[in-house]
């Protein structure tokens, strides 16, 4: 009887520690998540009372840069990341042959022209320089604005979003686009004046003091469907799960997209498009 009694024993520890092991996270109820300090960590941080009220605890991690929250997120080390666009996810699935997943759109940080010389971009002269980071995924955003302000046009089949510098078949007053700098160093580019014009995103104008509404002199627009968005990304093994579920809820939330148009006056626009 007593041996009976301890195999039952072991069986049911046994499913209680599967029912809590690595790769199930209904159970779980602190969720990790990677994020650039700003918006996102302080998006997350608004959310986060929000997600206490469902019991999940929500632990937020820090990235300065581009490359490591995703590489966080592969090894387990987080739950989710919060920073990224979908072609900068494609682009680094495809270069680490990862399966990352799109989970669903917040917010945008729409890509910023800026210039010292010039009020506006059809005043760019001949033969300007634009100078652009080294961040690929990007330059699809800055050639649309430049397209849809009439300075280029880019090689028929080609979609926006895919497109490179060298993709522009239309280009009457000769622009150059330099590329090569750290996407961080972009505002400090600009406040140094170098290059007639300068793309920066915004969540990094916006660490530098630029207010992009006022301070660009072409930036991008809200659509709810837009590749541009940032996005929650999750793993295969967890995008399903409660946890996941219910922050972006969290975050698409009406009162969390006020939020966000309230709190950055247009440098940071709500996916939902709210009015």
């Amino acid at each position: 009887m007593k041996k009976i009694t301890v195999i039952i024993c072991l069986f049911l520890a046994l499913i209680g520690l599967i029912s809590v092991g690595p790769g199930t996270y209904e159970s779980k109820n602190t969720l990790i998540v990677g994020a650039s300090n700003i918006p996102h960590a302080e998006i997350l941080r608004h959310v986060a009372p929000q997600l206490k009220k469902e019991g999940i605890k929500l632990d937020i991690k820090t990235f300065q840069d581009y490359v490591l929250p995703n590489r966080a997120l592969v090894g387990k080390q987080t739950d989710a990341n919060y920073f990224q666009t979908i072609p900068f996810l494609d682009t680094w699935n495809k270069e680490y042959h990862g399966n990352l997943v799109n989970v669903g759109p917040v917010h945008l940080e729409p890509m910023g022209i800026y210039s010292k010389k010039v009020k506006k971009l059809a005043d760019l002269k001949d033969g300007a320089t634009i100078l652009v980071s080294s961040n690929a995924p990007d330059y699809g955003r800055i050639i649309q604005l430049f397209q849809q302000n009439g300075l280029i046009k880019i090689k028929k089949g080609v979609k926006v979003e895919q497109a490179n510098f060298s993709d522009i078949s239309w280009n009457p007053k000769h622009l150059k686009f330099k590329t090569g700098y750290e996407a961080k160093l972009m505002p400090m580019i600009y406040q140094h004046n170098e290059g007639d014009a300068v793309a920066i995103n915004s969540n990094y104008a916006v660490q530098s003091g630029l207010n992009p509404d006022k301070d660009s002199i072409a930036l991008q627009k809200s659509s709810p469907n837009s590749p541009y968005n940032n996005i929650l990304v999750a793993r295969k093994d967890n995008e399903h799960s409660r946890a996941i579920r219910l922050l972006l809820k969290a975050l698409q939330s009406k009162e969390t997209q006020q939020w966000i148009k309230n709190k950055y006056h247009g440098a940071v626009l709500p996916a939902g498009n709210v009015k």
